[in-house]
């Protein structure tokens, strides 16, 4: 039986936010496992397996996750290029960006900018707390199994119609 994060030694969880510190400090670098175990002076898999326990995703989708809120906000509250967000934001390409970026929000960047500044108006008297932990990306499956399941949706459905012809 796994351990919370409660049952965590307190010096590891220390350790784990030190990790998880630096990443939301610099998003936009390169973060494998091995130099986040480094920064925590824990093994390469025991960093993985711990990180999970204390903050319920892997460090990747963690990183994931910050690199797409810091999108998110530079899409809604600034004029630059799709193209300088993603590289702003730690993407090594555009294309990738894009399909990430769509596949965790369900629409593509300049589709939500058009969205954000239509709804920004009405959004003002709300606290900017609440309006970020309302649009903070969820990633609760990896994004690789969302696509599966959407590749497995869409042949359903393809076959589906298929047999309703054959009939």
């Amino acid at each position: 039986m796994s351990e919370g994060p409660a049952e965590q030694d307190p010096e590891l969880l220390r350790r784990l936010l030190r990790a998880k510190d630096r990443m939301d400090a610099a998003s936009d670098e390169d973060w494998p496992v091995g130099r986040l175990a480094s920064v925590s002076g824990v093994s390469e898999a025991h960093f993985a397996r711990s990180f999970k326990q204390a903050f319920g995703l892997p460090p990747h989708r963690y990183l994931l996750t910050r690199r797409i809120e810091r999108a998110v906000a530079l899409l809604r509250d600034t004029d630059l290029a799709v193209t300088e967000i993603a590289f702003q934001t730690g993407w090594g390409s555009l294309g990738t960006f894009g399909r990430t970026f769509r596949d965790i929000t369900g629409e593509n960047p300049g589709a939500l900018r058009a969205r954000a500044r239509a709804t920004a108006q009405g959004l003002a008297s709300v606290p900017a707390c609440i309006v970020r932990a309302v649009q903070r990306p969820g990633l609760t499956i990896a994004v690789s199994e969302k696509r599966r399941q959407e590749a497995v949706g869409i042949n359903r459905a393809t076959d589906d119609n298929a047999d309703k012809e054959i009939r």
